[in-house]
């Protein structure tokens, strides 16, 4: 196994998770808050899963998301 290489894609793979998921969140607060279903103050708890198939790795992250 190269070191390197493997880092550099794990890193590139976490960064691409990180920033779709900021933005497809972003994107629902912003609806949600247009039509009226929330009013931008809450707090949301929620769960991100992380699989890899061939390695049989399924870890759930759990958090909380606060609009203010």
């Amino acid at each position: 196994m190269n070191e390197e290489t493997f880092n550099l894609s794990l890193r590139k793979f976490l960064k691409q998770v990180g920033v779709n998921s900021q933005r497809e969140i972003e994107q629902a607060v912003d609806q949600a808050i247009e039509e009226g279903r929330i009013q931008g103050n809450e707090s949301f708890d929620a769960k991100a899963t992380i699989e890899i198939a061939g390695l049989e790795l399924k870890v759930d992250v759990d958090g909380k998301i606060t609009l203010a």
